[in-house]
């Protein structure tokens, strides 16, 4: 018994060095599959523990206690990871392979796709998980910031607005200076019957739809797209099925849109103590007892919410994705609302052991609005605030300017009247699909045949009316409508060939085919006087534009080493009559310096290529579908020329006819690109980036010039008489300070310097040659604010310069001598700073931390101005005091430290710097996984949108598209509270 006892003693003494025992220090080292190089900063952990540790700079590495039967993880970004298990082996070393979806990544291009690395021009792509968060609904919103060379800047806080969307500066004058777009293989339509009816054309995509946007931006990317591809494409790709079972996903956003900003205007008390202390008795007796903000009147704190549903699944041979999505906005300005039913589905076949692919896809909206006036904005700026919002009268019972009851014509409307009592509705249909084949011949799979047949269909109708009631006689009870189909189809028909030859170790890529695109634009329109109980109708019109083009691409990849691209295509559009031809080359090339033997075993650079490139591009989108040929335009029902009686007495019209102007040597606006390019990757993908430098030169700039006298047959046409030059640095880069299993923080940020001139700007030198004036404003029959000039960047400031008093206080109507001829006039203009800025950039992160997720974005500019027209056109006494009627208005609060008894419109003071720093959205998320069966998960998003802006400029917002600030539309801020359901 003692003998057992003693033997049980010493079993348990012994229990605890044998569990000692069974954990042991592994040491190895982990190594590059390929080149056998030590891979330093791998990541190692003991699955399910946080005993973990890393490589050193010699790829070894020291994990201590790892108990027999565990499981480790090796990962490494870039790397595929890999899981061992533990058999109690006191060394262990590892090879990882580069990530195959990393090292294949696709990049879109025209007519095909590359690789990242293969890639030899300058493509940007972002990726859904890369898109700007919030309750966005136009596609182009979601990569503002986040591309280098690239400024998106929406129209302000209006549901579903569009955005001015500029590449590289753009390079046009007159002429169409948007990208153009192409949704899985369309070129779609982004203005006129693409977005009648609607507020953006780009809105008809639904945003969760979108698997990712390519953007082009040099010559050698955007000349195999010819005529429309000056100033860069933007290709949008949508999601795609996936075989498997069927997997179902829901996305739904609640948001909360709040009032910024405000106009300062003077309140209710300071306006009569303004009134009582300069204005007339006359003016005094206007004066009411009310105490209101107009501005509060006419903004609310707005709900809006999205939902989006999407099924997919598929196996080997056919896969599909199907979705439907309904967004609800309403806008902080009153009645306004956007609401946007969408339907998406793709089927992706293959037949014949996968050499026939067939894919079709569709993309269909209905859209409905509600447009608020926005005449309200300006007018709750300008209104009495010591007048009600309502009275007694017949003018509806808001309370308007009228004598005799008759209303003041020069007087602002009430600006709630202008919401409650004007009704404005736009509809719009729009579907945009294709089909695709794609053929590998059999006994030659080298080689591929492709068709596409696309579409872009838009059918889109705006219509209104004014209540009978309503102050001005002549628009009561009016109303009208306007329609517009457009029917746009695309086909391209293509080969391509990919051939692999060993012996030279060099792969070949070569494309070739044709493009045709038809654009038909139909319309009618009417509108009915009440007053005059009379309908008037439009001329309905149809109007057609064709482009075909062949074009051809070649590829040498050789020895994985050096890339060679060349293109070239041939263009020719209806829109020009002598010249309707255009040629495009483009050549570009690529030198991948890490695969070099000096830089293959660097255990700092993984990834170092150079590139260059040089292309030309054309232009021929003046907006006017026909300015190059002779024709008639018909007159409206009110220009009818009487000629005489019939037999009852009542007199007979005749519709006339003009000629219109035009110029048949119109001829294409080409854009020669040349682009250097640094793209790198350091510490296996820790710290990747790209470094773009460009200049293009556009010449023969279609310009709307003026007619000399007795010239042509209207005051202005379209010529080719100018030249204009853009240069710029672009600098993108992404790092990853921390890259575990359960932690990842990416810091992401990009920066572009600008540059543009315009180097020529008429057909022959004429000395003393003014520029051509452009930017109206308010205020002031005709006055323009900006010009057009050599030497100077597009759309300059065209001001005199303000002369000061020695407190530096602007005196009125005093500007400085600039040519000291010793008469201010004209030749004393100048032209002072311009709207776009020097330098943009933007700034993202991301953090996830087990299942908790982080993110949070910047924007800014640097040397960008805006003309502040709210501050000139109601900062002076004249507006506060008009003498033009029996009513008032309020001012701007500038008019008490400028104290101008007039307005100065052409005065440098309202050109005011509009540099910012805006913090654009917040996100945390938190996902819940295998919540309603393995697999599943759940995720739960607030965020808050337009969160802050950092900016000396004075007005409301720095961020104006065109650089006139004139009744702008507030952008909101917006908080959001998101779900996303995968099951």
């Amino acid at each position: 018994m003692k003998t057992m006892y003693q033997k049980f003693l010493l079993l348990l003494l012994m229990v605890p060095f044998g569990l000692l025992a069974q954990t042991k220090n592994l040491t190895g080292t982990v190594r590059d599959n390929t080149s056998g190089q030590p891979l330093p900063g791998v990541n190692i952990i003991v699955e399910g523990t946080q005993n973990g540790t890393s490589t050193d700079m010699d790829g070894k590495y020291t994990l201590p206690n790892v108990a027999k039967g565990s499981k480790i993880v090796f990962s490494f970004i870039g790397y595929a990871s890999q899981t061992i298990d533990y058999t109690g082996q006191a060394s262990l070393d590892i090879t990882l392979s580069e990530d195959a979806t990393q090292l294949k990544e696709v990049v879109v291009i025209g007519y095909g796709t590359t690789t990242k690395k293969n890639n030899s021009a300058a493509v940007t792509t972002v990726k859904a998980e890369q898109f700007q968060k919030g309750p966005i609904v136009g596609a182009e919103q979601l990569i503002q910031g986040r591309v280098s060379g690239v400024q998106v800047t929406t129209g302000g806080g209006e549901p579903g607005s569009g955005s001015l969307v500029r590449i590289r500066s753009g390079a046009s004058l007159a002429a169409n200076s948007d990208p153009l777009y192409v949704v899985d293989g369309v070129p779609i339509e982004v203005g006129g019957g693409g977005s009648i009816g609607g507020r953006n054309a780009l809105a008809a995509i639904n945003q969760n739809d979108i698997e990712s946007m390519t953007i082009l931006k040099d010559a050698a990317a955007t000349a195999i797209y010819g005529s429309r591809a000056s100033n860069g494409v933007v290709i949008i790709t949508t999601k795609k099925g996936k075989s498997g079972e069927m997997k179902v996903n829901y996305i739904g956003n609640f948001q909360a849109y709040q009032v910024g900003k405000t106009v300062d205007v003077l309140s209710a008390d300071q306006y009569r103590n303004f009134v009582t202390t300069n204005g007339t008795p006359a003016q005094q007796a206007l004066l009411g007892t009310a105490n209101t903000d107009w501005q509060k009147q006419i903004y609310r704190t707005a709900l809006g919410t999205d939902h989006n549903i999407s099924a997919q699944g598929g196996n080997d041979n056919i896969v599909y994705r199907a979705s439907m999505g309904y967004t609800n906005m309403n806008g902080i300005l009153k009645t306004d609302n956007f609401q946007r039913t969408t339907l998406g589905a793709n089927v992706t076949g293959n037949f014949f052991d996968k050499h026939l692919k067939i894919e079709v896809t569709n993309k269909s909206s209905i859209i409905y609005n509600l447009y608020a006036d926005k005449s309200a904005i300006g007018a709750a700026v300008a209104f009495d605030p010591t007048q009600p919002v309502h009275q007694d009268n017949a003018f509806g019972n808001y309370f308007q300017w009228a004598t005799n009851g008759a209303y003041e014509v020069n007087a602002s409307r009430n600006p709630v009247a202008f919401l409650e009592q004007k009704h404005n509705y736009g509809n719009n249909f729009r579907s945009i699909g294709n089909a695709q084949l794609d053929y590998k011949i059999h006994g030659w799979e080298d080689m591929k045949l492709v068709a596409n047949f696309g579409y872009d269909y838009a059918s889109g109708r705006t219509y209104g009316d004014v209540d009978s009631d309503y102050v001005v006689t002549g628009e009561a009870g009016s109303s009208y409508e306007t329609t517009q189909d457009t029917k746009i189809q695309n086909m391209d028909l293509y080969f391509n060939y990919n051939k692999y030859l060993e012996s030279i170790k060099t792969n070949i890529e070569l494309t070739g085919g044709y493009n045709y695109q038809d654009f038909k634009y139909s319309g009618s329109g009417s509108s009915y006087s009440a007053v005059n109980d009379i309908t008037n109708y439009s001329i309905p019109y149809n109007n057609r534009l064709n482009l075909q083009s062949f074009f051809g691409r070649a590829t040498f990849t050789i020895a994985d080493k050096y890339i060679l691209n060349g293109s070239y295509r041939a263009d020719a559009s209806s829109r020009f009559t002598d010249h309707p031809f255009g040629s495009f080359p483009a050549v570009s090339g690529a030198w991948k310096l890490s695969q070099e033997n000096f830089l293959k075993d660097s255990k700092v650079i993984s990834e170092l290529k150079l590139r260059a490139s040089w292309g030309i591009t054309g232009q021929q989108d003046t907006g006017y579908l026909y300015p190059a040929a002779a024709l008639y335009s018909v007159s409206t029902n009110t220009a009818a020329y009487q000629m005489g009686y019939d037999a009852a007495g009542h007199p007979v019209y005749y519709t006339t006819y003009s000629p219109t102007a035009y110029n048949k040597d119109l001829k294409w606006e080409q854009s020669t690109t040349t682009n250097f390019g640094v793209d790198f990757s350091l510490f296996n993908g820790r710290f990747t980036g790209t470094v773009e430098y460009y200049q293009r030169e556009t010449k023969d700039l279609i310009v709307y010039a003026q007619n000399p006298q007795g010239v042509n047959f209207s005051n202005y046409a379209y010529y080719n008489i100018g030249n204009m030059k853009n240069k710029g640095l672009e600098i993108m880069a992404d790092v990853y300070p921390v890259k575990t299993d359960n932690v990842t923080w990416r810091v992401g940020g990009n920066i572009t310097f600008q540059n543009s001139e315009i180097t020529k700007l008429n057909s022959q030198s004429v000395p003393g040659f003014p520029g051509y004036n452009i930017g109206g404003i308010s205020g002031g029959v005709g006055t323009t604010i900006q010009n057009n000039q050599v030497g100077f960047w597009p759309n300059s400031y065209y001001v005199y310069e303000q002369a000061y008093d020695a407190d530096g206080k602007p005196l009125e109507g005093v500007y400085v001598d600039r040519n000291n001829d010793g008469v201010i006039n004209e030749k004393d203009k100048y032209r002072f700073h311009k709207p776009q800025a020097d330098i943009f950039y933007g700034f993202n992160t991301d953090l996830s931390v087990g299942n908790w997720w982080f993110s949070t974005s910047f924007r800014g500019t640097y040397g960008n101005y805006n003309y502040n027209n709210v501050f000139s056109n109601t900062g002076n006494y004249a507006t506060g005091l008009p003498t033009n009627g029996n009513y008032l208005n309020n001012m701007h609060t500038n008019a008490l430290a400028t104290n101008f008894n007039n307005p100065q419109y052409l005065s440098d003071y309202y050109v005011q710097n509009a540099a910012f720093l805006r913090w654009d959205n917040v996100t945390l998320g938190y996902t819940f996984k295998n919540v309603f069966k393995e697999g599943s998960t759940m995720q739960l998003t607030g965020a808050i949108q337009n969160v802050l802006v950092i900016t000396g400029y004075k007005g409301i917002d720095p961020e104006i598209a065109g650089g006139i600030d004139n009744n702008f539309y507030p952008r909101p801020r917006i908080y959001t509270l998101g779900l996303n359901v995968n099951f």
